[in-house]
């Protein structure tokens, strides 16, 4: 097994434990497992070959021999008897933000609660507001909570909706009879987050296209079949429609399930300024049935015969694509090519999964010039934040490691420093004098908050003349929780004002900040620098996510920090 698989397990052991009331050190010992498995150097794997479980921290006999057993047969029979003695949904709550494994534990013993449709109706009811330790404020943000987790389940993050695209669009692409399939609807146009799946194929026998997109194994439920369209959904709830067209049908068709709504009716009502009419089925003069149809080719003809530029995908939005379009002032948006680096991602000096060399030789595969590296600060306990001793250590091993020559990536020396609750950061000035640069975020007390403090408290870490940039500046998890209350225009202001970067954090479950800003804080000068927050080799590769937002948010390669060369950005950060 792998050591994140072991690691799954020993974290949903904790919170088995904690929802059936069990003593609150053994829990911990779960938890701390989960933490010391997740910084070892070594795979699980080769810990349990050697014999060598044992000596990390607070690896007991008992917990030696479940994670060895785990290892060895990949069951472990205390956790499949934790899973049974738990009811389903009691695991379930824990998706609900805010909400953990003690509370669920007292609402399933003194209200009987298994279920989330239960717990909603507590809520409700008053039955939770009830209990010792809550109240009514209690109540009303878990039912928040519920409300935001119900809505939340119709969309699905970008990985998971390309999870299953990538495959259906392959597929398609190699059937016989197809000449041509593509993605279409808010997958194509790269939104934050995708409602269901839109394929579309040109093919001249429709049947057996129809007939292998319903037949997939992964499909649980066929919704329509059709001679031009079906409908199915999968296993995770996700939606695919698949719509079959002809030759001339197929640019006008692309463009029409791409997308937006209001990028659609947009461009309609240019059409018939001109005396067409445009739909799925092309374009066609405005004078009866018998109206002349428009022969084009591809999607950029369709855009000329209306006197535009091509609008890429992303635009796409029923903003101001089509007057740019018009005027020929589109970005030439930037690609993920422009990329030669990233600054904010951590090592196993707190909550990172791999050493400097380990992240410095993944950020060289990627043909990158430079790799940051901004593990967390004290407060950030949770992360295993680093003392003001420790970070040092660390800036002198990468000046070490970079006087050596040896790695494929010049390091540079950074560190993610909390924002305090007053504002102030959580390393003194004489600390973070002795870095190239200094990430700032708020990983505490940002949701306990109103408006005004929390903007206030991140414009005044904004004036700090030692800051370099900003990251996920509104905290949003999406389809987890909802950001934090923040005036993203006083903040926006402020890194302006002051010279700041601002993050675009690509970690697909935080996109953030959200591409709807971008277009104000490019007019304000604000450059932008999209990071990974990679914590292991492989994150680093979530940079194409922030491209998307990028791309979004109509921003060129010179708009973002990490498109410039070493040279170049060691001068833009004084050194």
């Amino acid at each position: 097994m792998e050591t994140e698989e072991v690691v799954e397990v020993l974290e949903e052991i904790a919170h088995l434990l904690e929802i059936q009331g069990a003593n609150p050190f053994k829990v911990r010992a779960y938890t701390n497992g989960a933490r010391a498995l997740e910084q070892a150097e070594d795979s699980v794997e080769t810990l349990v070959a050697e014999e060598r479980l044992g000596e990390l921290e607070g690896f007991g006999d008992a917990l030696t021999e479940k994670v060895a057993t785990l290892v060895r047969t990949g069951r472990l029979p205390y956790y499949d008897d934790l899973r049974a003695k738990t009811p389903d949904g009691l695991l379930g709550m824990l998706e609900v933000s805010g909400l953990g494994g003690k509370s669920i534990h007292k609402f399933y013993k003194e209200l009987g609660i298994e279920t989330l449709p239960e717990l909603k109706a507590a809520c409700q009811d008053g039955r939770v507001a009830g209990l010792s330790g809550f109240g009514r404020k209690s109540a009303a943000k878990i039912l928040d909570g519920i409300e935001n987790l119900e809505r939340y389940a119709e969309r699905h993050l970008l990985p998971d909706a390309e999870e299953r695209a990538f495959p259906i669009l392959e597929g398609l692409r190699a059937l016989p009879g197809v000449e041509r399939a593509a993605i279409a609807g808010s997958l194509r146009r790269r939104r934050e987050t995708v409602g269901d799946l839109d394929f579309l194929a040109e093919a001249a026998d429709p049947e057996p296209v129809m007939e292998w997109f319903v037949g997939r194994e992964e499909v649980s439920e066929v919704l329509a079949r059709g001679t031009t369209k079906s409908s199915v959904r999968f296993g995770n709830g996700l939606q695919a429609d698949l719509r079959v067209v002809d030759k001339v049908t197929f640019p006008s068709a692309l463009h029409h399930f791409t997308g937006s709504k209001q990028h659609n009716i947009l461009l309609r009502q240019r059409a018939l300024e001109r005396g067409w009419s445009l739909s799925e089925w092309g374009l066609q003069a405005v004078d009866g049935e018998n109206g002349e149809r428009e022969t084009v080719h591809e999607e950029e003809e369709l855009f000329a015969r209306l006197g535009l530029a091509w609008i890429p995908p992303e635009l796409r939005e029923g903003r101001d694509e089509i007057e740019r379009a018009e005027r020929g002032e589109l970005p030439d948006l930037v690609q993920l090519s422009d990329l030669r680096g990233a600054l904010h991602n951590h090592t196993t000096a707190s909550d990172g999964h791999a050493s400097l060399e380990e992240m410095a030789r993944a950020a060289g595969d990627l043909g990158w010039d430079y790799l940051g590296i901004a593990d967390h600060s004290p407060s950030s306990f949770q992360a295993n934040g680093l003392s003001a001793e420790r970070l040092l250590a660390q800036v002198g091993e990468i000046r070490r490691l970079n006087e050596g020559g040896e790695l494929p990536v010049h390091l540079l020396a950074g560190t993610e420093c909390d924002i305090l609750k007053d504002g102030s950061l959580d390393f003194a000035d004489e600390v973070l004098a002795e870095l190239d640069y200094v990430v700032v975020s708020i990983h505490q007390g940002g949701f306990g908050q109103d408006r005004d403090t929390v903007t206030r408290r991140i414009v005044r870490a904004l004036e700090h003349p030692a800051v370099t940039l900003l990251a996920h500046p509104t905290g949003r998890l999406l389809l987890q929780r909802e950001p934090y209350p923040v005036d993203m225009t006083k903040v926006v202001d402020a890194a302006a004002a002051n010279g700041k970067w601002i993050e675009i954090n690509a970690n697909p479950h935080r996109l953030d900040m959200d591409w709807r800003e971008w277009a104000r804080a490019r007019e304000k000068g604000v450059l932008a620098i999209i990071n990974p927050d990679a914590h292991r080799p492989e994150h680093l590769a979530y940079v194409r996510y922030g491209i998307d937002v990028a791309r979004k948010g109509g921003l060129s390669a010179e708009d973002l920090v990490n498109s410039r060369t070493l040279a170049e950005v060691r001068k833009l950060l004084g050194r």
